[in-house]
């Protein structure tokens, strides 16, 4: 179920253009994505896919919900 998550968000980035985020974008996301999930391990993924995690994170209401889908997100792209 993760990886299909995380493969239909990375599919739905790739569409609208995240895809090909500016490095600036992905700092953002990556600023935004350790705000919450401090110890979370980033080093492996791409830029897409970090923005992609931001955006799905950003689509969740409440900060524990947040933090399941970034760290589900991360663990099945890694």
């Amino acid at each position: 179920m993760k990886t299909l998550i995380a493969s239909a968000l990375i599919a739905t980035a790739a569409l609208t253009g995240a895809a090909s985020a500016a490095t600036s974008t992905s700092a953002a996301a990556q600023r935004e994505i350790l705000s919450l999930i401090p110890q979370a391990e980033l080093s492996g993924l791409t830029a897409a896919e970090i923005v992609s995690v931001a955006q799905a994170m950003d689509r969740v209401d409440g900060a524990a919900q947040k933090i399941g889908t970034g760290e589900a997100l991360i663990k099945s792209l890694q």
